[in-house]
């Protein structure tokens, strides 16, 4: 394998700007499609049902779309004709979404957004991984952590800034009965999501395979299954490490699936003292989106830091290190009764959210094949969606049966979660920090 010439600062960043891009729309979509359902008349029992659609176009599209790319090369390279098809349809999703007539619509744009956002952001995950050495990898995924912690920001606070900023009332609804404020959210979103990613496109160029890497390339073929065959042979000789930082994900992804799901009524309750349908609930869902909104720019800012400190330490002492804040961040919520306290615990959950969205990554890629480090980052993600799956299944049960049902008890149950990921990640993770390596 021929050795890969380290990239400067400007050239890893211009690479990594589509994720911006694509942070709009899982931003947009985490933020809004609760209550777009709502608007268009789904039931609130309704509403987890039609959520399925991230986590399931995850685990399917992901590997699919690495293995395609892995077998790819064009004129626009490996990658980047997926990035920018998957940019097409989710921005054209984007633009559909709050045209939707009904929830139904509405539900199956949702699988067409996260299933082109998927086939978009998978292949940047790769092509990090393809074009950086070794030693210079934490750097790439870190840009990219600090790309999504930008975005996302942005993204969940569009709808109030067209409210509050630019006077687009909230309660004036477009069509399909949804607000204006939020309609308008989603076509910046749409632009800004091809904005970015054309950017990475035609300022990146891939490293282009030798001939017999060609050849090989040219070579393969898609079996009956259209490669899921492959796929499932994969599962059984995955490296040592995917495992190893599987363990990790899983009790990563517990953790972050407690707070996005039961924060917003822990906080009603305990900090707000908010019965339902009163101004207090209002000001508690209010507060969350702006703790939301808090812990992704705490990501993007932590993101700085961990360009510097990558160049001093191994990710796998960082990562561990940032899990163990999030862990305080999350079992300081119980502690806390005034609303700006929230503010300390989001940003320890930020400092662990930059992390996650990069270190693991970063551990990662050198273990694996690369003809095949496309589908091998896809089937990663299957760590990051089974965890979700479970906790959805599980977790309402747990607190029911065990905690009154009380939601404050998801708080303590994901910060002990994040408390063994940074264990498990000290104690069960191989990894040495590569030598360095001057730029070309």
């Amino acid at each position: 394998m021929k050795e890969k010439p380290a990239m400067r600062f400007w050239q890893v960043w211009n690479m990594s700007f589509g994720f911006l891009g694509i942070q709009f729309g899982w931003g947009l979509q985490m933020a809004n499609m609760s209550s777009i359902y709502s608007y268009l008349g789904a039931m609130p029992n309704q509403i987890a049902l039609l959520w399925l659609a991230a986590p399931v176009t995850g685990v399917i599209i992901q590997p699919l779309i690495g293995q395609a790319s892995d077998r790819t090369w064009t004129r626009l390279g490996r990658r980047r004709p997926y990035i920018l098809g998957g940019a097409i349809l989710a921005s054209l999703a984007l633009i559909l979404m709050p045209n939707s007539p009904t929830f139904w619509i509405a539900a199956g744009l949702l699988w067409v957004l996260d299933g082109t956002i998927n086939a978009s952001m998978q292949p940047f995950r790769a092509m990090v991984a393809d074009n950086l050495p070794e030693e210079q990898n934490s750097q790439g995924f870190a840009i990219q952590s600090l790309f999504i912690g930008l975005g996302g920001t942005i993204a969940s606070a569009l709808p109030w800034m067209m409210t509050n900023w630019f006077g687009i009332a909230r309660e004036t609804a477009g069509h399909g009965h949804i607000p204006a404020s939020v309609s308008l959210s989603f076509y910046i979103g749409a632009v800004a999501f091809i904005g970015a990613v054309l950017w990475t496109v035609f300022t990146t160029r891939e490293i282009p395979p030798d001939e017999e890497e060609l050849r090989q390339i040219r070579s393969r073929e898609f079996d009956w299954s259209l490669g899921m065959g492959e796929i499932v042979r994969l599962l059984g000789h995955l490296p040592r490490r995917m495992w190893e930082l599987g363990l990790v994900q899983f009790f990563t992804w517990i953790g972050m699936f407690c707070l996005w799901v039961y924060f917003s009524p822990t906080i009603a309750g305990h900090v707000f003292h908010a019965g339902e349908g009163t101004v207090e609930m209002e000001a508690s869902g209010a507060w969350a989106g702006f703790c939301f909104a808090m812990y992704n720019a705490v990501c993007f800012l932590f993101s700085f830091v961990l360009l510097r400190i990558t160049k001093f330490t191994s990710p796998k002492m960082i990562h561990a290190v940032c899990l163990a804040i999030g862990a305080a961040g999350l079992l300081s919520i119980p502690l806390i009764t005034d609303k700006y306290g929230l503010l300390f615990s989001m940003a320890c959950v930020g400092i662990a959210w930059s992390s996650i969205l990069s270190m693991p990554y970063a551990m990662l890629a050198p273990s694996l094949p690369p003809d095949k480090l496309g589908v091998m980052m896809g089937i990663f993600n299957l760590f990051i969606v089974v965890p979700q799956v479970i906790a959805s299944g599980l977790l309402g049960y747990v607190i029911g049966l065990f905690f009154e049902g009380k939601p404050m008890s998801a708080m303590f149950i994901g910060g002990i979660s994040f408390a063994i990921a940074a264990v498990a990640n000290m104690i069960v993770v191989t990894y040495k920090k590569p030598r360095k390596m001057q730029p070309a």
